[in-house]
């Protein structure tokens, strides 16, 4: 891809994979209704976004589980479970990719995320690969739990420009979702969607003429 020398990667199923239905059907699992309205790829209950810019609290995210369940009785663990449930994994692949990707570019991470999911995939990572954390991977990793700022917000992306002095133009964002593809694209960030399942990802990339 000409004129690109930085790429900003989306997480959830550009690396790493994830099934928004499994964690659908969890909830409903627990006694949530209207799960297309209060939990779905494109469109969810505001709960979400205050868990993933950090505005509530692991605890406070589980008593509005409770709430939406009408369940008080659900305990900390179930709703975890629950919640937890989307989280697939990833590929040892997918991480030798990422550091032939970083000798060619200026790399960066940023993942709409909370901490629920964070511990989750930093053990996960831990046990399966022997891998600390994202560190190695890329120039830095960006998650909106930690920033106070999610995709498919405009600010987000210019805090990762501003802070990495990134010229948009020879910027390139990978995201699977096209809200966050469009909100991208409003700073100036050259944008591919995500087609394929992150075990393809080697294919796609190279494919679009990125290796």
């Amino acid at each position: 891809m000409q004129n690109i020398k930085n790429i900003i990667f989306d997480y959830g199923n550009v690396i790493f994979d994830i099934d928004f239905k499994i964690a659908q059907a969890s909830f409903q699992k627990l006694g949530i209704t209207d799960i297309e309205n209060f939990f779905a790829h494109k469109a969810h209950n505001q709960l979400f976004d205050d868990f993933e810019t950090g505005a509530i609290s692991p605890a406070e995210f589980r008593v509005g589980i409770r709430k939406a369940a009408n369940k008080p009785e659900l305990t900390d663990a179930q709703i975890d479970e629950a919640w937890n449930s989307l989280l697939i994994g990833t590929i040892q692949e997918n991480h030798e990719l990422l550091l032939k990707v970083k000798e060619k570019y200026r790399t960066f991470l940023l993942s709409n995320n909370n901490e629920i999911h964070y511990d989750w995939i930093i053990n996960y990572l831990k046990t399966t690969f022997q891998i600390n954390n994202y560190d190695e991977y890329f120039e830095k990793a960006y998650f909106s739990q930690h920033m106070k700022l999610r995709k498919p917000n405009i600010n987000i992306f210019e805090q990762v420009i501003k802070e990495n002095n990134l010229n948009p133009s020879e910027t390139l964002f990978i995201d699977d979702s096209p809200q966050h593809i469009e909100g991208a694209k409003k700073v100036g960030l050259n944008t591919l969607l995500m087609t394929e399942k992150p075990a393809q990802l080697g294919d796609f990339l190279k494919a679009n003429g990125i290796l």
